[in-house]
């Protein structure tokens, strides 16, 4: 072997991993596997990457290093071989409410150049362009004339009081002729007439006679206009007389048309993020607060009569109520008729009302009116949201931003959202990535702007192409990047990274597939041989079985989690590793795997949405059983989330009385057994707590009686410690220095933020006297680096404690260590923490409809098994789960399953099929039914 064609690891010993040596070949396709908590993580981020940004503010000056602390060195003996790492992980970078999918991947400023540069503004009222003359336009129109044409340069006179005195003016400083319905007068001729100045009176400039021989015309020329525009305050008119035919042309140096003056085109004009171009009324966030339709009118099913206006329901605002039914006679407005089945002029009507009605804005109106009194503020809370700014449409420019316009000179083939019509950059925010490359695609523009936007062009493209193919052709340019989920942001860094074509570098991803259909992954796959072949090393820890086929090479880590993790269980090319004795191995081949139920569960209760219409939704009616586990499938951006977590669970929230700041999409009608449901619970992959001290062990509940029990401790209660102490959130017992972080945070501004260990407690996060505690040989420090399933054992005599951290175990988390913080658990990790949390008081709970988007994120099959075993014990407690899920381990234990496409975007949207798993693969028009098949056959 030549060393250098390998990142040669030796000794790495991080956190679980058991003195191992490994050899990843460079410029390869490299996956490393291995059960959850094997120790991949480690390997791959703690140690390999780690050394590699280490090795980079080692290479910095020892002036810069002074600002930047000392970084630890990974516990491993040396690494050879390694190039310079990016780590691009499953998580959600930003939370900026500024940063779209169009800024993250710097789409949107090649837009902003495009549109400045080759940008052309319009007029809302004519839709004629506003044109800006020059000097040199004028004369370069002139010199477009026949031979002796007769060329009058004038600047035309306003009819008011102050004309003749403007005239005299004039003569004064040496203008001698006017030109008086195509007439030439002397000025001093006019003013003696002491005629009134009528209405066709123009000054004359300069009169010439064309002829190109004349060396000295251009000059002259451009020095009459010159006059023309200062006297004439920007705008001048050319009267050409040619072979007796007069033609009037008018020239003007302000950008304005119509009466509206224009700003012209530049970057800052087109950038939401500066206080110039952003929407005046949202200030470039692209959604302000306002009065949220979903809670004003929370049960569509509702007549006005029966009460669908909520804040007409209370005892002193009936009088509004029974106001607008008075009122509202005259105009026949059908008060006994559900609120969805109402049209958009009856709606209007309940809204702004009209001179005698008085509407709901005008109600809200009259409650701001009265905001000084805090019973009416409370009530303006209950019934604010965010709402999509009216001005900007959600777009964040200012409107003159939507006035320039790209102008293509073919025919446009595909059907874009501005008709007819020139693109404008607000048009193009708004499309999904797959529409807007198809846009540019097709468009042609004319020579001189091609000349200008042609390698702008290149760039746009080749951006909107890798977000293509990274399956992302459903998310709109315009898309929040904090609303992304793990897969997304990851794989939208992916894009950006092919798009800034680096070479010789080592991409370590984290499960890129997450979030994608089967379907989609072959393309991803593509995407990471291309970001091989540029000349780099892609090493991906991942479970998805099409991708470890795909592989260069593979290094499976286990055999187990934690303590009994951190071994090199395989190593070499994907076609051997059938022999290895690994999990992985053994779940391959089918001498393991996750059996199938006998039977699919029966149902007779069940919650039914009528004519959804959100996002791609395409107003489909869908029922979802209820005590049953519900599968909804499709392709990436086929529906599946606009209708979960964007109609089904924001309606239940609402007609439950719970507040929440999701919108509702739109839909007709819910109705079913909706009584039966006690209470809704969404557990996505967000971070189970908003700050870094949040953990495991918390979140559960177990740490209150760990601290107890320490607090219980002889030596405890001599020295006067109680339960406080033990707690590294509050003052008393938690080290100072770091505020029982155990370490601390160095800004850095261009890069990522530097963790330093507290030099006062050596990382332990509390003070020596609360350390000196032991409880079976072990401080508090020490129970907080137990992982699960050592902590379990260690407490096993204290039931109290380990019935508490058992659900942790169930759903495959033993390997987490309980003081692990939340925000270094992935997406996957976070999700199943929630659901222990429901686990360990699930049983004494009313019925609970559990919603779960992609909970096999991050899981080796052998912790699906255990997950689909957690959600076995929720439906037989008497609760119901709904899953969004591509992983067809999952779908195939599924009772019902509703596939919804058949493709992504626009193209999705339709139900393709509702039923039990084997009726679906008899569908030929699902993608799921295709990669299901074999699974379940």
């Amino acid at each position: 072997m030549q060393e250098e064609k390998y990142i040669e690891i030796i000794g790495a010993k991080l956190h679980n991993l058991k003195n191992i040596n490994v050899k990843i070949p460079r410029n390869k396709f490299v996956v490393v596997t291995g059960v959850s908590g094997s120790g991949k993580s480690s390997l791959v981020f703690d140690t390999l990457f780690a050394e590699g940004q280490r090795r980079y503010v080692e290479s910095l000056s020892s002036y810069a290093r002074q600002f930047l602390g000392r970084l630890e060195k990974p516990e491993v003996d040396y690494i050879n071989g390694l190039t310079p790492s990016i780590a691009i992980e499953q998580k959600v970078n930003t939370r900026n409410p500024r940063s779209t999918v169009a800024t993250s991947t710097e789409i949107y400023e090649y837009l902003k150049l495009l549109f400045a540069r080759a940008g052309h503004t319009f007029s809302p009222l004519s839709n004629k362009e506003v044109k800006c003359f020059e000097v040199n336009d004028v004369v370069k129109f002139i010199n477009s004339q026949p031979l002796n044409s007769h060329i009058y340069i004038t600047v035309k006179l306003n009819q008011n009081k102050d004309a003749i005195s403007k005239i005299k003016t004039l003569m004064q400083n040496g203008f001698t002729r006017l030109l008086i319905n195509d007439e030439v007068i002397k000025i001093e001729d006019f003013l003696k007439s002491e005629k009134n100045i009528q209405k066709n009176t123009y000054l004359i400039i300069d009169r010439l006679i064309y002829d190109s021989n004349d060396a000295g015309f251009d000059n002259r020329l451009a020095d009459s206009v010159q006059t023309a525009f200062y006297e004439g305050k920007g705008e001048i008119w050319v009267l050409i007389k040619n072979n007796e035919e007069n033609s009037w042309n008018s020239f003007s140096n302000r950008f304005e048309k119509d009466g509206i003056k224009f700003e012209k085109p530049s970057v800052n004009l087109l950038s939401f993020n500066n206080p110039y171009g952003a929407c005046k009324r949202c200030e470039g966030f692209g959604s302000v607060i306002g009065i949220d339709e979903d809670l004003v009118i929370p049960d569509k099913n509702l007549s006005l009569y029966e009460g669908a206006v909520a804040p007409w329901r209370s005892e002193g605002m009936t009088e509004w109520k029974i106001n607008f039914l008075n009122t509202s006679i005259d105009k026949n407005f059908p008060i006994h008729r559900s609120y969805n089945l109402l049209n958009e002029q009856e709606k209007d009507i309940l809204w702004n009302g009209d001179e005698k009605i008085k509407g709901i804005n005008v109600f809200f109106k009259s409650i701001e009116e009265q905001s000084y009194k805090i019973q009416y503020r409370v009530m303006l809370s209950k019934y604010r949201g965010k709402t999509i700014c009216p001005d900007c449409r959600g777009v964040r420019l200012r409107k003159d931003a939507a006035y320039i316009k790209l102008l293509h000179t073919n025919k446009l083939k595909g059907n874009y959202n501005f008709g007819n019509n020139f693109a404008s950059i607000s048009d193009i925010l708004l499309m999904p990535v797959a529409v807007a490359f198809k846009y540019f695609e097709e468009l042609k523009l004319n020579s001189n702007d091609e000349k200008i936007a042609s390698r702008l062009l290149i760039e746009i493209k080749n951006r909107l192409k890798f977000l293509l193919d990274v399956g992302l052709g459903y998310l709109s340019l315009n898309r929040l990047s904090n609303s992304l989920s793990g897969g997304e942001s990851q794989r939208i860094n992916l894009a950006t990274s092919l798009g800034s074509s680096l070479v010789g570098s080592t991409y370590i991803l984290d499960e890129p597939s997450i979030g994608l259909h089967p379907r989609d992954t072959e393309k991803l796959i593509d995407v990471l041989k291309n970001l091989k072949k540029l000349g780099n090393s892609v090493i991906i820890v991942e479970h998805d079985e099409e991708i470890m086929s795909s592989s260069e090479h593979i290094i499976d880590i286990g055999p187990m989690a934690g303590s009994n993790g951190g071994n090199i269980v395989y190593e070499g090319n994907f076609k051997n590793i059938y022999q290895s004795d690994s999990l992985t191995a053994k779940y391959l081949s089918g001498k393991m795997k996750i059996e199938t139920p006998l039977h699919r569960r029966n149902w007779s209760n069940f919650i039914k949405l009528g004519k959804c219409n959100l996002n791609n939704l395409k107003n489909i009616d869908v029922t979802f059983p209820l005590n049953v586990i519900t599968c909804v499938t499709g392709v990436s951006g086929s529906g599946k989330t606009s209708l979960v977590k964007g109609i089904l669970y924001p309606a239940l929230q609402k007609i439950n009385g719970n507040f929440t700041n999701i919108r509702t999409g739109k839909f007709d009608n819910i109705s079913g057994d909706i009584k039966l449901i006690k209470q809704i619970e969404l557990i996505d992959q967000n971070p189970i707590g908003k700050s870094t001290r949040s953990n495991p062990v918390t979140y559960v509940k177990a740490w209150d009686s760990i601290r107890e029990l320490f607090a219980d401790m002889p030596l405890s209660k001599r020295n006067g410690l109680k339960s406080q102490h033990f707690s590294f959130n509050v003052d008393g017992g938690r080290c100072e220095q770091c505020k029982g972080e155990g370490e601390e945070t160095v800004e850095m501004q261009f890069m990522a933020d530097i963790h330093l260990t507290c030099d006062i407690c050596k990382g332990k996060r509390f003070k020596d006297e609360v350390l000196e505690i032991l409880y079976k040989g072990k401080n508090i420090y020490d129970i907080l680096c137990l992982t699960v399933d050592e902590a379990i054992e260690f407490f096993n005599e204290n039931k109290n404690i380990s019935n508490k951290l058992k659900p942790l175990q169930e759903v495959g988390l033993g390997y987490v260590k309980l003081g692990q913080s939340s925000a270094t658990l992935s997406g996957g990790e976070a999700q199943r923490v929630k659901l222990a949390s429901f686990l360990t008081s699930g049983k004494n709970h009313e019925p609970v409809l559990f919603i779960f988007d992609e909970p096999t994120t991050g899981l080796h099959f052998n912790d699906i098994e255990k997950l689909v075993k957690s959600f076995n014990s929720l439906i037989t407690n008497g609760h119901t789960v709904i899953i969004i899920e591509h992983n067809l381990e999952v779908i195939k234990c599924a009772d019902w399953v509703i596939d919804i496409g058949p493709e992504g975007g626009e193209n999705g949207g339709k139900i393709i099929y509702e039923g039990t798993p084997e009726g679906l693969i008899l569908n030929p028009n699902s993608y799921t039914a295709k990669y299901l098949k074999p699974k379940l056959n």
